[in-house]
């Protein structure tokens, strides 16, 4: 991990989405995003990751999240090497989200349809 690597709770992101302060950005594949998601978050897969492309508000600062938190944790270093100041991640992903009971966007794969009950983060 990177000495810049600033880590916030599931609580402070919910908290943060839901007042619109940060643009999360989810860094998982195409095909995990598709199968569960934080609602409100946008997709920059770290296989083809490039910090130039970020949104870069400074009034919304970039929050990176995955599935665990070791490749957000990539990100933040990708972002550092290239001279981007953006370094905070959700710790422990979506996997920690989840475990504290917070929604996400889910795709049924039986029916095809998504369940969205976190609409109200976006």
């Amino acid at each position: 991990m990177t000495q810049h690597l600033v880590e916030l709770t599931p609580a402070d992101v919910a908290a943060k989405l839901h007042d619109g302060s940060i643009t999360l950005v989810d860094v998982r594949e195409a095909t995990e995003f598709g199968m569960e998601r934080i609602h409100g978050a946008l997709l920059f897969p770290l296989s083809t990751f490039d910090p130039a492309t970020l949104p870069m508000d400074p009034q919304r600062p970039v929050v990176f999240l995955c599935g665990t938190g070791k490749r957000s944790a990539m990100a933040v270093q990708r972002c550092v090497a290239a001279g981007t100041p953006l370094f905070t991640h959700l710790h422990g992903g979506i996997a920690a989200w989840k475990a504290t009971g917070l929604p996400t966007i889910t795709l049924n794969a039986t029916t095809r349809k998504l369940s969205d009950p976190g609409a109200k983060y976006g």
